[in-house]
């Protein structure tokens, strides 16, 4: 087994792959130069897929976007709030499908609010991310996250 080496994974492509809800886009990362690709889903080159599989060590596929995870964390972020009558108009919002658009069209009225959601947001990303990371066994060079 080879050592662990650390790689130089570009933190804001890992972001994206996260944040990827496109259902149809699936994310790579290439664990001996940390790079991280994306192909579509049905991408049609058998190469491709079995160079994939026969390297499953080498190429990690990126979980998908945990909605789950992110009407909790709209949950949290409403509970939070002081303003009663904007959190009974989010709380309403969440009854859709893709909540946090809509709540994100609604803050952009309330500035403080919607920073305070994207702070939140991107803990609850970043943290899921390093977790993944830490279980896979990958560290980033770079520590200052």
């Amino acid at each position: 087994m080879g050592f662990m080496r650390d790689v130089e994974i570009v933190w804001d492509d890992l972001l994206e792959a996260f944040e990827n809800i496109d259902p149809e886009t699936v994310f790579f990362i290439d664990r001996d130069t940390g790079e991280i690709f994306s192909v579509p889903l049905d991408y049609e080159d058998d190469d491709f897929w079995e160079e994939i599989e026969a390297n499953e060590d080498r190429y990690l596929q990126i979980p998908e976007f945990d909605y789950d995870q992110e009407r909790q964390l709209l949950h949290e972020f409403i509970k939070g709030m002081t303003n009663s009558s904007l959190k009974g108009l989010l709380e309403r919002s969440l009854m859709g499908k893709r909540p946090f658009g809509r709540l994100e069209e609604i803050l952009s009225f309330y500035p403080e609010e919607s920073e305070r959601l994207l702070a939140l947001k991107d803990e609850l990303i970043a943290a899921r991310i390093r977790n993944w990371l830490e279980n896979n066994d990958i560290f980033l060079a770079d520590e200052h996250h």
